[in-house]
């Protein structure tokens, strides 16, 4: 049986067989899609590359100690697992005294925009800080509306996708997404930030 053509469960049988190969093509399969669930949350390339790893160090763990149950759903449990990871992550963040979440580029990636001139020399620098802006007032939404706006505007994932990461139902998910439009219009209103 050839492992590209097998099922994930397939896969999974032939790795608890002794078949390391089996879980490297689950791996393959779905590190893209993990990656950047992982990336959405945490927007710092080094830090998800950090966490990918460790989510397929705890699943090859959890598989080894036969802690994996959801038969036929291994691309959500590996998912739910990576989202938890992040959670965890900027809880422990979080809770360090005096300790501020940057993103790569060393910025807060709390603050709120400053009363920068938007008069910049050429086009290609005034798009280059409205997307910026942008995205500081994405990182401003709560983490629940963030992620899906993310996901679903920028990645181009489908609601029966996100439901399958974050493991909230698709009404749950809608709702976010709408609660994020209002909180965005919200914010660029009353930063009045031209995001345009």
């Amino acid at each position: 049986m050839y492992a590209k053509n097998a099922s994930d469960q397939q896969l999974l049988q032939m790795y608890n067989a002794g078949n390391e190969n089996a879980l490297e093509a689950l791996i393959q399969r779905y590190k893209d899609k993990v990656y950047t669930s992982i990336f959405v949350m945490v927007r710092d390339t080094y830090l998800a590359e950090d966490i990918f790893q460790e989510v397929f160090i705890k699943v090859v763990d959890l598989l080894r100690k036969g802690k994996y149950d959801e038969q036929g759903k291994f691309a959500p449990w590996v998912l739910r697992i990576a989202h938890n990871m992040c959670i965890d992550h900027f809880r422990r963040v979080k809770s360090a005294p005096g300790v501020t979440i940057t993103t790569s580029a060393g910025e807060d990636i709390f603050k709120f925009l400053g009363g920068e001139e938007d008069t910049p020399k050429e086009a290609f620098y005034d798009v280059e800080r409205k997307e910026e802006r942008l995205k500081l007032l994405i990182d401003q939404l709560p983490e629940e509306q963030r992620e899906v706006l993310v996901l679903r505007h920028f990645h181009k994932f489908s609601y029966k996708e996100i439901a399958e990461m974050n493991g909230a139902c698709l009404s749950t998910n809608l709702g976010r997404m709408r609660y994020a439009i209002i909180n965005l219009r919200r914010l660029i209103e009353m930063q009045k930030v031209s995001v345009r």
